[in-house]
């Protein structure tokens, strides 16, 4: 009896350990597939680490994609450095399209930054507020100086709804959307 429950504990210890090895993907009510979900993880990651290994500290970029729709806000010293990150994006695995909207000037301060994620959270937040309208998971939304990028997989009447709860969030100055429609 005593051997029994040792080889039990054995058992569950060694099963407890392997699954404590497998990565847990959770991706919620995502409309994208698991394999769609981490290709715009592994896009996301090679992205910056290309772009960081050219400019160190000299920019600031951030890079989104959803459904391998690529993202790219922050700021950059110039045209030619705003061309080449496009370049650099392109060039990597499975990026089926390019929104740039980095714009040529001065980086973003810590307060302006600090900011930014306040007005991310807020929407977030109000769309958690209306899941009976839309799922907070299907838009992914980036602020980048009072700009907020909405991305997703939506219907129309997802968009628009979307659409006018960032606008109506307080210190949002505009609304962009890099939506795919499903309707």
């Amino acid at each position: 009896m005593i051997a029994r429950s040792l080889n039990l504990l054995l058992l569950a210890t060694v099963v407890g350990f392997l699954s404590a090895c497998v990565p847990v993907i959770t991706k919620g009510d995502d409309r994208r597939t698991t394999g769609i979900y981490i290709e715009d993880g592994t896009i996301e990651d090679t992205a910056m680490s290309r772009i960081k290994e050219k400019y160190k500290d000299t920019v600031h970029v951030n890079i989104a994609s959803y459904n391998r729709m690529v993202l790219a806000t922050g700021e950059v010293p110039s045209d030619t450095v705003k061309a080449d990150i496009t370049r650099i994006i392109g060039g990597v695995q499975n990026v089926k399209d390019i929104n740039n909207e980095l714009v040529i000037g001065p980086m973003a301060t810590l307060s302006s930054r600090s900011g930014d994620a306040m007005i991310t959270g807020s929407v977030k937040s109000r769309f958690n507020e209306s899941k009976d309208r839309m799922r907070a998971d299907h838009v992914k939304v980036i602020t980048e100086n009072g700009i907020v990028y909405l991305l997703g997989m939506v219907t129309h009447s997802e968009s628009e709804f979307a659409t006018e709860i960032a606008a109506t969030t307080k210190d949002v100055k505009k609304v962009v959307r890099v939506f795919e429609y499903l309707d």
